[in-house]
């Protein structure tokens, strides 16, 4: 379902994410990550982070499941995205770090469990892995997508159902793009163990 928004809507996605200022959530990330590590961008849509993490010189997969966006960010980034979706993923002891900007929230409650644990499995060992999602709670569609939100408590809960994974930090934020200062967001960033 959502795949097929943005495979419809892939221009005005990347235009009006691809800008996103997000340097607070890049240091917060960054500062367990050894340099020049390497890293997953687990929906990478735009490849707007996996630019920036080109950048500063860590080796990136990116992937995601739209066709569209996989072009884009492709495009962006000058090299291949994978087309992949989450419940495909069947890395092992491969990222130092694994980064699901935004992504997740498109995993019904139903499957997220199984896309929690794929991704534990792709970390190494000390590895980190950062997500967020829509603050609130529940699960709805809405213009063609589904919205999977948590808040502190419920993000908590499922983060702890992977017994390997370790949690560093839980906080609030507000979306970073104009117009939608009302929006927020939790971010979760953990550790392997």
């Amino acid at each position: 379902m959502s795949i097929d928004f943005y495979n419809k809507n892939s221009k005005e996605f990347f235009e009006s994410t691809v800008s996103a200022d997000m340097t607070e959530t890049y240091i917060e990330f960054l500062k367990y990550i050894e340099p020049n590590g390497k890293l997953l961008d687990a929906g990478c849509g735009s490849g707007r982070d996996s630019l920036f993490f080109l950048g500063k010189g860590f080796s990136v997969v990116s992937i995601d499941a739209s066709d569209e966006m996989v072009r884009l960010s492709s495009e962006l980034t000058g090299q291949k995205t994978v087309k992949m979706k989450f419940q495909e993923m069947n890395f092992n002891d491969e990222f130092d770090g694994v980064w699901a900007c935004a992504s997740l929230l498109h995993v019904s409650k139903s499957e997220i469990k199984d896309v929690i644990k794929r991704i534990a499995n792709s970390l190494k060992l000390n590895g980190i892995f950062y997500a967020s999602f829509k603050y609130g709670e529940g699960e709805i569609v809405r213009d063609g997508r589904l919205f999977n939100s948590y808040n502190e408590e419920s993000l908590k809960s499922l983060i702890e159902m992977q017994r390997d994974l370790k949690i560093l930090k839980i906080w609030k934020t507000q979306d970073v793009r104009p117009d939608r200062e009302n929006e927020y967001w939790v971010n979760v960033l953990c550790k392997k163990e």
